[in-house]
């Protein structure tokens, strides 16, 4: 979902300060557009590094021989961040 907001951010960021020819005295339009767009492009940065964060995944597989009777154990741990 960041990673559309941020998007977003930088659409609107863009047509506020390139497309848009409206002069307003309260507020300047232009500096309201870098900003949102500034905004933006940090969404999408962080947008991309949760992504790639989500994705790591960690095995761990161990084996041991039983000391009571000598088989062979094997035993294999996995961790994961919501793997879809």
């Amino acid at each position: 979902m960041s990673l559309g907001t941020g998007i977003v951010l930088f659409v609107i960021g863009a047509i506020l300060a390139f497309a848009l020819n409206v002069q307003v005295s309260w507020i300047d339009l232009h500096l309201v557009g870098y900003i949102l767009m500034i905004a933006g492009a940090v969404g999408i940065i962080l947008g991309i590094i949760l992504m790639t964060r989500r994705r790591r995944t960690i095995a761990t597989t161990r084996t041991a021989v039983d000391p009571v009777n000598g088989e062979r154990v094997t035993r294999r741990v996995g961790d994961s961040d919501d793997i879809v």
